[in-house]
């Protein structure tokens, strides 16, 4: 079963053909963008990427984390560039939890989204926890959590595509989705897209009281990539508006008339 486990995850992980990243990233840009804590979401081009983009609605399909040189190198990555040692952590499927360079996404479309006001303590917290998890395998003996992901359009309503990401033992869909990630803000107890309930109590409707509202953290289980761009408690960074980007000092090329 790990064997058959391992085909269907290698499977998963081949890339599709046709894709074109409208912006493709460049490393040296975001070296000098993403800060430790960063979340760097990322429009993927495996098969694997197209389910989840469907089943999530969304351009992004994958997430990691930016922790810079907190990652222990070897003598072979210290000696290399900034952005080609490993300074992002992430969960691939087959892989488990591993480190890796910022030119890994050279020719992918990506989404920087920072945490706001996080204290020096938590963002330590919070990238320590994502160090102590590199090398962390996946059981794939339960191929069934990724037999869905053969499936790019399964006719099932949106409310419930959610829960069919989450659905089953839990390793391949860890390995699959950003819930490590949601797991490691869960520790510090940062929100990221947190549910509304009204508070309990005997007042009356219309009370202050009864209007307080509290936010429940939902489980890092159901998390997806898109939702650290949803949520209203991350920025999203461009990193070409980050150094005085002037739209005067352009240059268009000339307008060519007709055939």
């Amino acid at each position: 079963m790990d064997r058959l486990g391992r085909t269907l995850a290698d499977r998963l992980q081949s890339q599709t053909s046709g894709y074109e990243p409208y912006t493709p990233s460049d490393p040296e840009t975001l070296a000098r963008t993403l800060r430790p804590g960063d979340i760097l979401l990322v429009e993927g081009n495996q098969k694997v990427s197209a389910a989840i983009k469907y089943l999530t609605q969304s351009t992004w399909s994958h997430a990691a984390l930016f922790v810079g040189d907190q990652v222990p190198l070897t003598l072979e990555q210290a000696a290399l560039r900034a952005t080609e040692r490993p300074q992002l952590i992430e969960v691939n499927l087959g892989e488990g939890c591993v480190a890796v360079p910022l030119t890994k996404y050279r020719t992918y479309n990506t989404r920087i989204c920072r945490p706001v006001g996080l204290t020096p303590d938590d963002r330590d917290m919070l990238v320590s926890f994502m160090v102590s998890r590199l090398g962390m395998k996946y059981d794939l003996k339960n191929i069934t959590d990724m037999l869905r992901y053969f499936l790019p359009t399964p006719p099932i309503p949106v409310r419930w595509r959610r829960r069919m990401i989450a659905f089953g033992s839990g390793d391949p869909t860890r390995a699959i989705c950003s819930t490590l990630i949601a797991e490691a803000f869960e520790r510090i107890r940062y929100p990221i897209l947190p549910d509304v309930t009204r508070a309990p109590g005997h007042a009356a409707a219309t009370s202050t009281y009864s209007r307080e509202e509290i936010l429940h953290i939902r489980h890092h289980s159901l998390y997806t990539p898109r939702d650290f761009d949803l949520s209203p408690y991350f920025e999203i960074v461009k990193p070409t508006l980050e150094y005085g980007f002037d739209y005067k000092r352009l240059e268009w090329a000339p307008n060519r008339e007709g055939p």
